[in-house]
């Protein structure tokens, strides 16, 4: 189908659901390798993608992360000299405008109006697919345009379709639709089963992708591999769960150069096709990823080692996200993956607790869910299936957060400046970090607590590339203490301080204070009037016990 389909140089994009069609991806791989010269369009590039990036298949990236997601974000050596050009050039975008060009190209409109990017390095470099313009209404006011995003095809993997070309997919959506709505010329599906149209007949308020747009259709059973799937409903498909192991094999592998071209060559071009790639999974393999809905084995909690110097960060900032709960009245909260996600669920619990309930979100559609404990993957199926509802990157990002004033956002960063500026994509010497991802959204339309182990590379006088605005960050958590803004000079200051001496001793308290911002950050310590310090309580074996708990690998540890 790949080959029948798909031409040398064309754009195509790579649908971001709860599913991925990896099973297409290694497909493309095997039949172009380095002759494909593609741009290829995707909210991000990590795990099976890169692929592409070794078979030297890709002339562009259109996208908003790249990296890898699991088991912490971070970022990957094969795109260390990203900003450089090497090894394809890279258009860097947030993740609900990205979203929004996509929205604007399925439905046949030059632009759409995003509210995020402004004020930020993202808005830059863009050309004739950004604009700003004063808002008709009120010219004072400005507007960003950006271009629709029309691809050439877009591939897809979905649960199941019938002969007709009707593909279904069940939520959280991602991207959801309008990417197969996009695409100039159609879209090739890869599916777990193709089902009779008597099967499908129940099945239609599930079809995101109407046969009408669908060019070529093709069973590939786990075709999202090492991904999740949830099937749901749907006839004879079983679900499955992200193979972790595998993930891991394959960041561990794409760290050195020759590694990951052996990764390649094992899982990519070696198994020679889809049922190859099946048959060297294995049987056993296979059948133990399937999910029956069962919840993970309890782990005992092993509170004998003190709290960590993540630990710390992590409760730090879910005390601030909880303190900012209480206080602000906020319903929603919706995370960065990292540390700063270990936060907002800590935080939730510990608010259920205390009957102050607020909800989580994720920005691929997860909303209201409680996480599975020992399964700290902020996209993970288990967590989706723990949910109160399901739907896109549009309706979380766009409606629970950008039009929601009680939504607080939870952040990570690799570098943040004084005024809560936010670095997440370009290091000081320009080695690629991450991007955007949904980050620059939600600092650009809610208020948002940012969670980061402080050190004077990452606590920085001035950020190297603005990834996300710093104006509606209201505190800043690190393993020391806890930061907020000065309301006259609009700089962060310690206000809270994790250490022994007593609060009775404000001169002290203060030293302190000006001692660990100085070892720490690269922040200038702020001349705090005496007694506006306060101390920080201890970590409590409750907090340690819930974050080990959702954390028994320790994996943020």
């Amino acid at each position: 189908m790949v080959r029948r389909f798909v031409r040398p140089g064309e754009h195509l994009h790579l649908a971001a659901t709860q599913s991925r069609p990896n099973a297409l991806t290694y497909a493309l791989c095997r039949q172009f390798g380095a002759a494909g010269r593609f741009t290829i369009s995707t909210t991000a590039i990590h795990t099976s993608a890169h692929a592409l990036t070794i078979a030297g298949a890709v002339r562009k990236v259109i996208a908003g992360f790249v990296g890898d997601t699991y088991p912490s974000p971070r970022p990957n050596p094969l795109y260390r000299d990203l900003s450089e050009g090497t090894p394809f050039d890279f258009e860097a975008w947030s993740l609900l405008s990205y979203v929004q060009r996509l929205m604007a190209g399925a439905m046949g409109l030059p632009y759409a109006v995003t509210g995020s990017l402004a004020g930020t390095d993202l808005a830059e470099g863009k050309g004739s697919d950004l604009h700003r313009i004063p808002d008709p209404a009120d010219p004072r006011r400005q507007l960003t345009l950006v271009s629709a995003l029309r691809p050439d095809l877009t591939l897809v993997h979905g649960a199941c379709a019938d002969e007709a070309g009707n593909v279904v997919l069940f939520p959280p959506l991602g991207e959801g639709q309008y990417a197969a709505y996009a695409a100039r010329r159609g879209v090739l599906a890869s599916v777990e089963r193709i089902v009779s149209s008597e099967e499908m007949a129940s099945l239609a308020d599930r079809v995101i992708v109407p046969g009408q747009r669908v060019l070529g259709l093709c069973e590939a059973p786990m075709g999202a591999h090492p991904q999740s799937l949830r099937a749901a409903e749907a006839p004879g498909v079983s679900g499955y769960l992200e193979d972790y192991e595998f993930i891991e094999d394959i960041v561990d592998r794409c760290a050195a150069e020759e590694r990951g071209r052996d990764w390649y060559r094992e899982w990519v071009l070696d198994v020679g096709s889809h049922d190859g790639y099946l048959d060297k999974l294995g049987s056993a393999r296979r059948t133990a990823l399937r999910w029956d809905g069962s919840a993970l084995p309890s782990a005992a909690t092993d509170l004998r080692e003190p709290a960590s110097t993540q630990e710390r960060v992590i409760v730090l900032g879910a005390r601030a996200v909880a303190d900012r709960v209480r206080s602000g009245g906020y319903d929603t909260l919706l995370a960065g993956i990292g540390a700063s996600h270990m936060a907002a669920w800590l935080a939730a619990e510990l608010l259920r607790r205390e009957g102050c309930p607020v909800k989580i979100a994720s920005e691929l559609g997860a909303y209201g869910f409680t996480p599975e404990p020992g399964d700290v993957f902020l996209f993970s199926l288990r967590h989706a299936e723990r949910a109160e509802g399901l739907g896109g990157i549009a309706e979380i990002l766009g409606g629970m957060v950008s039009a929601n004033p009680r939504a607080l956002g939870v952040l990570g960063a690799a570098e943040i400046d004084r005024y809560g500026t936010i670095n997440t994509s370009r290091s000081a010497s320009g080695r690629w970090l991450t991007g955007s991802g949904g980050a620059n959204d939600i600092a650009s339309s809610t208020d948002c607590v940012v969670v980061a182990q402080a050190s004077p590379r990452r606590f920085v006088p001035k950020v190297s590339y603005r990834t996300s605005p710093g104006d509606r960050v209201v505190e800043v958590a690190s393993q020391f203490g806890r930061f907020t803004r000065s309301e006259s000079t609009g700089e962060f200051r310690l206000t809270n301080v994790l250490t022994s001496e007593p609060a009775g001793n404000p001169i002290a308290l203060a030293k302190v204070a000006a001692e660990l911002v100085a070892q720490n950050t690269g922040w200038a310590a702020a001349d705090l009037p005496l007694g506006e310090t306060a101390v920080e309580e201890p970590i409590t074996g409750e907090e340690l016990a819930l974050l080990r708990t959702l954390d028994p690998d320790g994996r943020y540890r």
